[in-house]
């Protein structure tokens, strides 16, 4: 009995080391294949997500995120739901800033600096602009470094290092000197010359100025940024255009940028106005994403841009959303580095 139990003992010992083996081969992927708390290079579109004459949103929308990792997906709550309190942040960061500007006589300061520079009334608004810019730019710098760069570091999703970002934040901040300084010099020249009725004209002028920024931001602004390039993929091009075509977008091609040296988001837009309006796809949305995920990406896309920027649905009516643009100033920069369209407040079709 003793010697029976000897052997069942010891071929017990012995089968331990198998049944380990076999446990891990289980639990770890095969050659290739990446941990079940990895974020899939593409995400395929699953079965209850496919065209059908039962199709369900929400079953499809559960299907998706099935196979979204938990831990991505906590994650990426938690990206945006910080993001939210950064909204409150910005506001009572630049509420306070700006109060601060005025108790201190700061801003008095620069109107007098302005004042002596020139007795031209238009050129010292515009110095008064650059001053205040670059003033409001450098007390945000903390808040702003944060937001924008060590916090996009913090989720994966930001491709810099500090110094190209600050680069390409000093770009940003010459561009919008430029073109606020146009824009508060005629903006001010119409409230002193038309006093009674200012509003009324300088909301045409605002109109003015909106278009022409959304028609020269893809030929001029975008590509002090990054590079773009005709998409030559029809598989990818032919579906996209019709559904443009067959909605009044007047775009003849699909460009590629390479947002991938900023960013890890993928992400579709349409920019431009006119002429100048064409259809970009950013280099991770084609490398990362799906046929079907891409066609979708700009489906979402155009949908919010068709609104204000096709000519079959333009009326002023549509241009109310220009008067929240000082509120959502503070993320212009974040729309040109994540590929939003010209008109800065939309949100681009993207995800991490």
């Amino acid at each position: 009995m003793t010697t029976r139990k000897r052997v069942f003992a010891g071929l017990a010992v012995c089968a331990l080391p198998a049944c380990a083996s076999v446990l891990r081969a289980q639990q770890s992927p095969g050659p290739g294949a990446k941990p079940a708390t990895v974020m899939p290079d593409v995400i395929q579109v699953p079965a209850a997500a496919q065209p059908s004459e039962h199709f369900n949103p929400e079953a499809a929308t559960d299907a998706y995120l099935a196979e979204i990792p938990a831990s991505a997906r906590s994650r990426s709550d938690a990206y945006f739901e910080g993001g939210y309190w950064l909204i409150l942040w910005d506001l009572l960061y630049g509420a306070a800033m700006y109060l601060f500007l005025l108790h201190f006589g700061w801003s008095a300061a620069m109107r007098n600096f302005a004042e002596r520079i020139t007795r031209f009334k238009p050129l010292q608004d515009g110095i008064y602009w650059t001053e205040f810019l670059i003033v409001t730019t450098i007390l945000g710098a903390p808040l702003g470094v944060y937001e924008g760069y060590f916090r996009e570091r913090q989720y994966g999703l930001a491709t810099q290092t500090l110094v190209p970002w600050l680069g390409d934040q000093l770009i940003i901040l010459v561009v919008n000197i430029i073109l606020g300084a146009l824009v508060t010099m005629a903006l001010l020249a119409v409230v002193r010359r038309l006093p009674r009725t200012w509003w009324i004209w300088g909301a045409g002028v605002s109109i003015f100025f909106f278009i022409f920024f959304i028609m020269i931001a893809p030929v001029y602004i975008f590509p002090l940024l990054n590079r773009f390039k005709v998409l030559d993929d029809p598989k990818i091009t032919q579906p996209i255009l019709s559904l443009a075509r067959a909605n009044g977008i007047p775009a003849r091609k699909v460009y590629e940028t390479d947002a991938s040296r900023q960013t890890t988001r993928m992400s579709a837009n349409v920019s431009g106005f006119g002429k100048t309006m064409r259809i970009t796809l950013n280099d991770n949305l084609l490398r990362r994403g799906s046929p079907e995920e891409i066609q979708r990406s700009w489906d979402m896309r155009w949908g919010t841009t068709y609104s204000i920027t096709s000519p079959r649905t333009f009326s002023t009516s549509r241009w109310s959303s220009l008067f929240s643009l000082p509120s959502c100033g503070g993320r212009w920069n974040d729309a040109w580095l994540d590929g939003e369209s010209a008109g800065g407040c939309e949100e681009s079709a993207m995800r991490p």
